[in-house]
Formats: C-alpha cells, structure tokens, sequence
C-alpha cells in the first residue's frame, strides 16, 4: 500500500479490551491499549517518501499481523458518480500504446467496494478479495481511468509514490454523500425519505418483488420472441429503416439486420464491430452466432470477431434490442464500421482498414410485452447512505487531497447543490479532523441530454438563452470552489461530447485535476482557468477584467439581461485580460447581469487561457 508522506500517519484496529499493542515500522516501535471496545489508534510520525517498509502489529497474545511492501508518498481520494467509474477498458482505444507499455511499481491503485447503510456509520469497508495493486494493464483494466491517469501524471511530476483511492457509485446523488448530522437541520425531509427505507423487512420484500418481476418478464419475452440471429431468416419484406432517423417506443423486443458484402481480401480476417452506442440493452449477432452483448445504455459496442467468422460475400449483423422504456435508438456521431488490421483497437487515430456500416438496416418487433414492474429500491441514492458505509469508514487513513467528480444526477434540481456541496466539504474535512483538507472539484463536461431516453433528435446547437440545469449547476460547483481558499475548480467544459454523459478523454482531466493539486499544495502561482475580477458597465459596453491575459478575438455565447430579466444573446471581443460585450438591450433598459456558456453543452464557448484552459460558465451582476 501506499501511505502519505509529511503527514501523522493514523494505524488503527481492534483488539480485546485493554490489550497492549505492539507497532513495529521502519526500525521503531509504538504501544497502545485498547480501549474499552476494544479499539486502539497510534499514529506514526510525518516521514518522507519512500520505501518499501513491513508494518507489523503485533497483541500481547503473540498474534502478528504483518503488510509488506509499504511505500511512503501521497495518497489520493477520488470520489463521485460514473464519470470517476468510468474505467481504462472504456477508454483504452484512445490511449492504445500508452496502456499496454505502462507499468510502474510505485503507484498504487485501490477501489472500495460499493456498500450502503440506512441505519447509521460502519466501522469498516467491505474487504472481500480487494488490495493495493501496482500500475499495469491488467490491473488497471477495470479501475478509474480518471484515477490511473492523475496517478501516472503525480508521480512523474513529483517523483514520488503515489497512491490512488477510487469510491465512486454511478449514478448516485450527493445528497448520498453527505453526513445525517450536516443534512437533518436544514434537510428534514431528506432525513424522512432516508427513514422510509430503514425498515428492512420492507426493503427486502421490495428487492425479492422486483427480482421475481424481472425474472417472469425475460421469461415471457424469450418465450414468445420468434428470434431473428440465423442468417437463413429471410429478411426481404421487413420494415427498411434509417438508424439516424428512428427509434421504437415499444416494450420488449425489436430486432435490426443488416447484409454486409466482405471481399476475399478481409474474408476469415479478425476484425471488431464498433456500434456506436445504442439505447438501451442488446444482444448483437454476426452470421447467427452471438459477438457481444451489452446490458445499459452507456458502454460503447465494441464487439471482436474472431478468425475465420467472416466469410466472403453475404454476412448478416443482427441486433435484438432489448427495451423497458424510453424508446429504442442509435446514438448519432459515434463509429459504426467493421475495422480491420493490428491498428483495429485504437480509435485515436482510428484504424486504416475500416469497412462503415450502412444507416440502412431492416426491422422487425420481436415480442412486444407489457411494463415490467418495479419499486425502485435502489439504497445508494438515498441520502447518507453511501457517507455511512463507504466513506466514513475510510478515515482517519491519512490522505493528500480530495477530488469530487459528480453532478450529473443533480441536474435535474440544480438549486440546493452549492449547499449540499458545502455540506459535503465540511463533513469529510470533520471526518480527517482537517479543515485544510485540499478539494478539487471537478466541473460538470459540456453535454446535451435533450436525446438521452428519447426518439433521436436533428443536434440543433442551444443558440437562444436558456436557463440551464446543467449551468445551475456548473455555476453552483464554480461559487463553492472560488470561496473556498483549499478548493480549486477543474474546468472540463471542451472535454465532453454532446451525445456522451461519459466522455473519454480522462487523462486530459486528471491533467487538470493535476494543475488544480499543483496550485493548492505545491505552488499558488500556478494559473487555471481565466476568472472575472470585475463587470462594469461604460455606455452600450460592458467591460469584463480578468485574472489573467486569454487569447484575443471573438468571443460567443455571452449573454446580457436587464432589469426585465430576459437575457439576450450579446457579441464580444477579447483582447489582453479584457473582455468587451456589447449591449443588445434597448437604451432604454441598462444591462444588470452578464453571463457566458449558460448551456448545457456550450460547444462554442471559447474564452481561453493563453495556455489553453478554457473559461467556466458563470452568471454575474454589473456595476453601473
């Protein structure tokens, strides 16, 4: 494992009540008793980084308990929703070379398994099969690529060793997060919603219902889905459809097939299958034989066919979508093509040897079913659960910094999260007894959801002001970090893709995440992202000064209102650490706010550094 450098560094545990405990590491040793429970606590002096150590604790019964290969550095908590989830598998064609060559002893990786509890703090982490591993391939396939990434680049910037914690939960709301004690007072509600599931009995009749109800439903439907996969079926008088321009709001089953013609030269070849990414859940076949399945929404199809499947001429791709609700459809800009050669993995650059698939593919319902029944029992999103079983357990292991990674499930109620947030803040940093404790917060990326369950959509830019969930909250996130002196705020807004609430391009995030840690801890003149320092007002003009120089030219998406309240597209030039917009009110009306990149994907805000780090949304009053 990995524990932090130039920090008291807390060993704790059990024992029998008033034992004496022995702790042996790097040449000295420690005694403490157990207390009346049983626990005991000493805490190691700050030391400098290095190793490897042996720490052994030994009870007065002779019972020694001994963890070899210990590394002294930093040590990193990362926790949030799916975007610190997301994991080297997903993103591994964008960094192909880099994952497969990279291996490194002296980083560390831990995940803390998900756990829930309604009914108060636990002591401990759920420890099933779960260590420190060092960095590979294959150790760091299914762990944070957000995390992997902020420890390679730790570790060549400081040359130390560095450790990485991942307690993440898709999906899951900060309220979560968030201690009862910090949520009863001004929360009360929160607290009664959290009681409603605390009887277990319920709880667990609801799981076993939904279980039952799920299981009679994949009965039904794969006893009255006739199948389509077999590459015999004949296909000629079903339904023809475009992919850019379809979706099936039914229940059940839909299947889609799609005659590819291979030439000799690719005939018998290895090759993948990328689908793009597909709502919601699919079986897909080549020839009748099934490749690949995916079980939600989110993951990319990528789906490998062995040697020798592909036969020259005539193949069949058959899709069986499986569907409960929203309505059934591809997701617009995202590869669909059969790849080929060595290169065929990578999609950054993307393979020389493609094949594109037709958006032509012919259609047929499978089994149409009724509703399946469910009572949303999900435990992890109700709030304190997840602060009670997976956080508070974790310390007081001494850490470096924090970085919190999640928003995307609050959008849809934007208006408490700066205090929720707060909240947050300050119940970790009471947990580690540390009020200095360093937070990075990271921004929510530039998304557009407006397709997400929905019947695909023609992707009309937001041009018109309007009053974003996703700015709400974005600007909630930028008002905590910039009055917090120990937080910093890593701004993503160029790193999303509009049709992908996960995008790929987490290394380029832990490298900001990175600079904001560089600030906090190491040096105060790093410079981030531009901040405004001040907005006044000079006849039809506004004059925004920044914090620092940005690069020069035409700025969009800012937006001025008056004293009507409705904003107003406005055109701006940036020219040294000056932003000039110009009023479109009427002389009637004085500009009373300015705002810029108030979208949910702001695809075109382009306020930069002259280093690159682009300008975060924001909404500001106006001195007149």
């Amino acid at each position: 494992m990995v524990m932090q450098r130039g920090k008291l560094i807390p060993v704790w545990g059990n024992a029998e009540a008033g034992e004496t405990v022995t702790i042996r590491f790097n040449k000295k040793s420690y005694q403490t008793t157990a207390d009346a429970d049983g626990r005991w606590r000493v805490d190691l002096p700050k030391m400098k980084a290095g190793g490897p150590y042996t720490l052994e604790v030994k009870g007065v019964n002779g019972e020694v308990r001994e963890i070899s290969d210990v590394l002294i550095g930093d040590v990193w908590l990362l926790s949030g929703q799916s975007n610190i989830d997301v994991t080297i598998e997903r993103v591994y064609p964008q960094y192909t070379q880099e994952i497969d060559t990279y291996e490194n002893n002296e980083i560390r990786l831990f995940r803390v398994q998900n756990e829930t509890s309604t009914h108060g703090v636990k002591e401990d982490i759920r420890a099933t099969n779960i260590n420190w591993k060092p960095v590979n391939k294959q150790n760091a396939w299914l762990f944070s690529a957000a995390g992997y990434f902020l420890g390679k680049r730790m570790f060549q910037q400081n040359k130390v060793p560095q450790g990485i914690i991942v307690n993440s939960w898709g999906g899951t709301p900060i309220e979560a997060w968030i201690s009862e004690d910090s949520l009863k007072t001004d929360y009360p509600m929160l607290i009664k919603k959290l009681q409603m599931y605390q009887n277990d009995n319920y709880v667990r009749a609801q799981m076993q219902a939904n279980g039952a109800a799920n299981q009679q439903w994949e009965k039904m439907l794969d006893e009255t889905d006739p199948g389509y996969a077999d590459m015999a079926v004949d296909d000629s008088d079903w339904q023809q459809i475009d992919q850019n321009n379809w979706g099936w709001r039914g229940t059940g089953s839909v299947w889609l097939r799609q005659h590819i013609t291979i030439d000799k030269q690719h005939a018998g070849k290895p090759a993948r299958l990328l689908l793009g990414t597909l709502f919601d859940r699919d079986v897909t076949y080549l020839n009748g034989k099934q490749i690949g399945q995916t079980g939600y929404q989110y993951p990319p199809r990528r789906y490998d066919i062995p040697e020798g499947m592909l036969r020259e001429g005539d193949n069949v791709i058959a899709i069986r979508f499986i569907n409960k609700f929203g309505a059934v459809h591809f997701i617009p800009e995202k590869p669909y093509m059969l790849c080929f050669g060595d290169d065929r993995l990578s999609q950054n650059p993307m393979p020389k040897d493609v094949q594109p698939l037709s958006g032509l593919w012919k259609m047929k319902v499978g089994a149409e079913m009724p509703q399946c029944p469910s009572s949303d029992v999900s435990l992890q999103n109700l709030p304190t659960t997840l602060y009670n079983a997976v956080l508070y357990p974790l310390a007081p292991y001494a850490i470096n910094g924090i970085v919190w990674y999640q928003g995307e499930s609050n959008t849809g109620n934007p208006e408490p999260y700066a205090d929720y947030l707060r909240k947050l803040m300050g119940c970790w940093r009471a947990r580690w007894n540390d009020q200095q404790m360093p937070f990075v917060i990271v921004q929510l990326a530039n998304y557009d959801g407006r397709q997400q369950t929905g019947f695909p959509r023609p992707l009309i830019p937001q041009i018109a002001p309007v009053n974003s969930g996703w700015a709400q909250l974005r600007e909630a996130q930028r008002v905590v970090a910039k009055a917090d002196a120990k937080a910093e705020l890593a701004v993503i807004n160029d790193l999303g893709e509009r049709v992908d609430i996960h995008p790929l391009r987490k290394k380029e995030v832990a490298e900001r995440i990175g600079l904001c840690f560089d600030k906090l801890l190491y040096n105060n003149k790093v410079k981030l992202s531009p901040e405004v320092v001040s907005a006044e007002a000079n006849g039809n003009q506004i004059i925004l000064t920044l914090d620092q120089p940005v690069q020069a030219g035409k700025i969009e998406t800012f937006e001025v209102a008056g004293t009507d309240g409705k904003f107003s597209n406005a055109s701006s030039t940036a020219d040294g650490n000056k932003i000039t917009i110009l009023s479109p009110l009427p002389s009637n009306l004085s500009p009373l706010k300015v705002r810029y990149a108030w979208k949910d994907n702001p695809e075109t805000a382009n306020v930069r550094s002259l280093s690159g780090w682009p300008m975060s949304s924001f909404e500001l009053s106006i001195n007149n």
